[in-house]
């Protein structure tokens, strides 16, 4: 069984097989509403607050401002042997090492004036500051990542990247 957390990546629903590999990418609920370029299952602050006194999450965080969980769910896809692929906060990786076995951690980034770029393209000013985003750190060694990908040039290459990195083949060449 296989977990694999990415601290900066795409995130929605998608389920597909790919060389006998289920790959699971879990929807969060956030306490924000759902954009474009991110289908995420919005609820109230006071249902949030609910679902964690409630243990219906496997992890939660806050970041910018709003809150973010993974659902239990997680646990069932795991058992059944899926490949789960999530977008997580820095901040949670290490309860996320120590609740599972054989957690990957994926950072994918880019230089700050692109990240600045496309952070500025989201227009969504409820996430915080630009400045506050870009400098944001965490101080936890376990939260180092496994594999990073420095997302600079197309995104069909960096796609195969990832998807080596999931499947657990080489994936620098």
């Amino acid at each position: 069984m296989r977990c694999t957390a990415c601290s900066a990546s795409p995130s929605g629903v998608f389920c597909c097989t790919s060389s006998a590999i289920l790959i699971v990418f879990p929807r969060r609920v956030i306490t924000r509403q759902a954009s474009a370029s991110e289908d995420n299952q919005e609820v109230s602050a006071g249902t949030f607050q609910e679902a964690v006194e409630r243990g219906h999450f496997a992890v939660h965080w806050e970041a910018h401002g709003h809150r973010y969980a993974l659902s239990r769910a997680i646990d069932d896809d795991i058992r059944a042997g899926r490949t789960v692929v999530a977008n997580v906060s820095r901040t949670v990786i290490a309860k996320m090492r120590r609740a599972y076995a054989n957690v990957v951690v994926v950072q994918v980034t880019a230089p700050p004036n692109v990240l600045a770029e496309r952070i500025a393209l989201r227009a969504r000013g409820s996430d915080g500051g630009l400045d506050q985003r870009l400098n944001r750190t965490v101080e936890d060694a376990s939260a180092a990542p496994d594999v990073t990908i420095v997302n600079v040039s197309s995104a069909e290459y960096h796609a195969r990247q990832f998807v080596r990195i999931v499947k657990g083949e080489k994936w620098d060449d």
